[in-house]
């Protein structure tokens, strides 16, 4: 995948930090560091916002909703 190169201010303590793990060979470079961290933020964030479209559903109406179409498939299942 082609990277993009950006300009990005960063507070002087966080940057300490970055470069202590790079120092540490927890990470190749500070850009391998926070594409990751970014990465897991991105990732977090999708997962809250499928918990809260989740939430939003009406847990009678999904219910019923597969219980109709398991009832309705189950009268085509085979005898065994």
């Amino acid at each position: 995948m082609a990277a993009a190169k950006i300009a990005v201010s960063i507070d002087r303590t966080l940057l300490t930090d970055v470069d202590a793990l790079v120092r540490k060979g927890t990470f190749a470079s500070r850009s391998q560091a926070i594409q990751e961290a970014l990465r897991e933020k991105v990732a977090r964030q999708n997962r809250t916002r499928l918990a809260r479209e989740s939430a939003r559903l009406n847990p009678v109406f999904e219910k019923a909703l597969a219980e109709e179409g398991l009832s309705r498939e189950s009268a085509e299942w085979p005898e065994y």
